[in-house]
C-alpha cells in the first residue's frame, strides 16, 4: 500500500510539472530569433538533415517516441503521430511569420517535460498527453518554419524534416520498447534523467540569449 501511495504522488509531481512546463513555452519572451539562419539554399537535404544534427530537436523527438513506449498500447503510435502533423501547423505560423513568443524557450522546456514525464514513468490519459505533444510540436515546427523562407524549396525541406522525425520517433520507439522491461524499465527512466539535463542546459542557453 505504501509503495503504491508514493507511486501515485511521484506521478502527481510529473504530471503537475509537466503540465506547468507545457503551458509556460507561450508566456516567456520571445528567442526565436536564435534558430533562424539566413542561408540561401534549401530543400530536401537541408530539412532531413535539420533534426538529425540539431540535438534540442532531436532529444524531444526522441523523448516523444520512447514516452510512447513507455506507456504502451495507442499512445505507441498516437504521440509519434501527432508531434509532425502539428509540427506542420508550427511550421507554417513560423513561415507565415505569425507571433509565437518563447519559441527557443519552449522548445528546451519540451525537453525538459518529456524527459521528467519518462524519468517518473508518467502515464497520463491519452488526451493529456497528446495535449502536451501537440503544444511542444507548435513551437518546434515553428522553429523549423521560421527559416522556410530563406530556403530555395520550402516544399522539400517540409518533406525532408517531417520524414527525418519520423524516423527519429521510430528510433525512439525502438529504445523504449527494447528498454521496457529490463531491470523493470529503469533505463529507459534514467534516459529519462539524461533527456531531462539536456532540457536543463537547453534552457539556460535559451535564457541566456533571451
Amino acid at each position: 500500500m505504501t509503495c503504491l501511495v508514493n507511486r501515485t504522488i511521484r506521478a502527481r509531481r510529473a504530471a503537475g510539472a509537466a503540465v506547468a512546463i507545457g503551458f509556460c513555452c507561450c508566456m516567456l519572451p520571445d528567442s526565436a530569433a536564435a534558430h533562424i539562419t539566413s542561408t540561401g539554399s534549401g530543400g530536401f537535404g537541408s530539412g532531413f538533415a535539420h533534426p538529425l544534427t540539431g540535438p534540442d530537436h532531436f532529444l524531444a523527438m526522441f523523448a516523444v517516441g520512447l514516452w510512447g513506449a513507455q506507456m504502451a498500447g495507442r499512445p505507441v503510435w498516437t504521440l509519434p503521430a501527432t508531434f509532425p502533423l502539428i509540427m506542420v501547423a508550427g511550421g507554417a505560423a513560423g513561415m507565415f511569420g505569425l507571433p509565437l513568443p518563447g519559441v527557443e524557450i519552449g522548445i528546451a522546456l519540451s525537453i525538459l517535460a518529456l524527459g521528467l514525464a519518462i524519468a517518473f514513468a508518467w502515464h497520463p490519459a491519452e488526451w493529456m498527453a497528446l495535449c502536451l505533444v501537440a503544444i511542444f510540436a507548435i513551437c518546434h515546427g515553428y522553429a523549423h518554419g521560421a527559416e522556410l523562407p530563406f530556403a530555395a524549396d520550402p516544399a522539400d525541406y517540409i518533406i525532408g524534416f517531417v520524414l527525418a522525425t519520423g524516423l527519429i520517433h521510430l528510433f525512439g520507439i525502438g529504445v523504449g520498447l527494447g528498454l521496457g522491461r529490463p531491470f523493470g524499465g529503469r533505463l529507459a527512466r534514467g534516459l529519462g534523467v539524461l533527456i531531462g539535463l539536456g532540457g536543463v542546459y537547453f534552457l539556460v542557453s535559451a535564457l541566456s540569449v533571451a
